[in-house]
């Protein structure tokens, strides 16, 4: 009896043993795919330097790009917009004027759709529809990619990856899509910048937005501090 006794703890050991060290196994392969999946994604960057970009997601916008751009220029600061493809249909003549001045042009999809809700095929499709689309009417082909709302997963950055694109979100969230007054806008940038950020703001919000005022106050303020606004290119030495 003890012996039937000893024969079963011993069985039930190896057997809880191997199943724990299956757990593990399937633990550190998810962390691995996760940490790989995150190598070549941009939130920031390390710098001895005190650069920092500024983006505007959404565009372009038949007005509010326009004042952004009239700011930017005031200070002879570059940015970069990750337009949507839709509305560079809408409105080549601002997504031409971007160019124009020096700023850089990023891929936001064709449609602004929730990516991790759709398939491989249909991923590429959203990607490559806004590509024909700068292609088409602005004679640009963008190398940076941001996906609507940050959302990222394997298929999503494999995509990306297979049209040679380097993804880009990002390290300060200003939420001026909410509408927040403009002095909650840079309170929130002021209160945490740091070199090599990635600041999120909006040219195409459909409310009244208030990121021209936000950036008007910004930028002089930002550079009496030190830094120097760059494109996101220029920020992680792409050109």
């Amino acid at each position: 009896m003890r012996e039937h006794k000893r024969r079963f703890l011993c069985t039930f050991c190896k057997k809880s043993y191997f199943f724990v060290f299956f757990i593990v196994l399937v633990i550190l392969q998810a962390l691995t795919i996760t940490t790989s999946a995150e190598e070549s994604v941009y939130r920031s960057v390390k710098t001895d330097t005190k650069q920092i970009a500024f983006t505007f997601d959404d565009g372009p916008h038949p007005h509010l790009t326009e004042e952004i751009l009239k700011i930017l220029d005031q200070y002879q600061v570059k940015a970069t917009f990750f337009m949507i493809g839709q509305n560079v249909k809408n409105y080549p003549d601002v997504a031409n004027e971007v160019i124009k001045a020096g700023h850089e042009i990023g891929n936001h999809t064709y449609s602004h759709v929730h990516l991790e809700r759709l398939n491989d095929s249909q991923v590429a499709r959203e990607i490559e529809a806004c590509d024909d689309a700068l292609e088409e009417l602005c004679e640009y082909r963008p190398h940076l990619f941001r996906p609507p709302e940050g959302a990222i997963n394997e298929r999503i950055q494999n995509c990306a990856n297979h049209e040679d694109y380097s993804l880009i979100l990002w390290s300060i969230d200003t939420r001026d899509w909410e509408c927040k007054d403009e002095n909650e806008i840079v309170n929130t940038v002021l209160n945490s910048i740091q070199p090599g950020d990635i600041i999120l703001m909006h040219d195409y919000i459909g409310r009244k937005s208030r990121t021209p005022q936000a950036l008007e106050i910004l930028l002089p303020k930002l550079i009496e501090q030190g830094y120097e606004p760059v494109t996101v290119s220029q920020l992680l030495g792409f050109s």
